[in-house]
């Protein structure tokens, strides 16, 4: 088996971009390990306290933050970074390259019931002369990110990378504390008969995405023509490794509740990695309008419709929304 160094030195020309992913690995190992212990390790619970977006936060969730920011900062590489549970960047390193921004434990409304969760990242280049404790310096377009994955923490630690050169599947065996490749460019089937969103929402939806799932619904006799099972796990991480893994589409649509929000979930630490990982499987990611990294950021924390998986049925979803 191939150990994810090994790898990244294979398919990966910039040793300075691989320090970075492997010191985020250790910071995702420790958070692993924390995970796996739960409460014998004190780590779960409310922290009774929110964050920026105005979540009451976990204590794994400000325990997964810190262990990340303080692997961070250690970095040479690393000039700046920003993390959905912040309000603000936080500058590393001034002569360093790259900028990190990431969801240190998504899905962890989950945790105190022993459901997946996991830490999302994605990793721009600096410029010289870009002030890393400015809003504007991470406004970059999702297609720019040289770097994007996630570690899920489930009955196994898995990595699931992307460096622009496909999306790859590791698996952390405990034992030695390493990385392996288990499946080397993922491929997304084009089509399927399984979907994921919160039915809860419906009735504050887009007539178009309601119509949409609706005809989902009526099955064989429907429009679509074709039986559709539905999966809600209410982490992202989670979904999204099922649709790599075998396939579907995972929507998490505009609704109405707050008009000034075009979305739940962040564009910069959920929409634009996540959209990374599922193209460069042969996968597609849209607003529903509009491909998810070709999204205009304005701020860090924007928010985005997704939906995303399969590409056909991505297409599909467009189309009933062009009409």
């Amino acid at each position: 088996m191939q150990r994810l160094r090994t790898f990244l030195d294979h398919h990966c020309n910039n040793p300075a971009l691989v320090s970075v992913i492997e010191g985020l690995m250790v910071a995702c190992k420790d958070i692993a390990y924390k995970v796996q212990l739960g409460s014998l390790a004190g780590v779960l619970g409310s922290a009774e306290q929110d964050n920026i977006q105005g979540e009451r936060q976990k204590k794994m969730d400000v325990i997964a933050n810190d262990l990340i920011k303080y692997s961070l900062q250690t970095m040479q590489p690393v000039k700046g970074m920003a993390s959905e549970e912040e309000a603000d960047p936080v500058a590393c390193n001034p002569d360093g390259e790259f900028l990190v921004l990431f969801d240190p434990l998504d899905g962890s409304s989950n945790i105190d019931v022993n459901v997946t969760v996991g830490t999302i990242f994605s990793i721009l280049q600096s410029n010289p002369g870009d002030d890393p404790t400015h809003e504007s310096t991470y406004l970059q377009h999702g297609r720019e990110q040289i770097a994007a994955g996630y570690v899920l923490y489930g009955p196994s630690t898995l990595l699931v990378l992307s460096t622009g050169n496909g999306t790859h599947m590791f698996t952390l065996d405990p034992r030695v504390g390493e990385f392996y490749l288990q499946r080397e460019s993922v491929k997304i089937p084009a089509t399927t008969k399984e979907f994921a969103i919160n039915m809860s929402n419906q009735r504050f939806w887009l007539p178009e995405m309601q119509k949409y799932v609706g005809d989902l619904l009526r099955g064989e006799e429907g429009p679509l023509g074709k039986r559709f099972n539905m999966r809600w796990i209410a982490s992202m991480v989670a979904e999204i490794h099922r649709i790599l893994t075998r396939g579907g589409i995972f929507m998490y649509p505009y609704d109405s509740r707050e008009p000034n929000k075009p979305g739940k979930l962040r564009l910069m630490y959920e929409g634009n990695p996540m959209s990374m990982l599922v193209e460069q499987a042969g996968g597609k990611a849209s607003t529903a309008y509009d491909d998810i990294m070709d999204v205009e950021p304005t701020s860090i924390h924007q928010r985005v419709s997704v939906v995303m998986g399969s590409a056909d049925e991505v297409d599909t979803v467009v189309r009933y929304h062009a009409s």
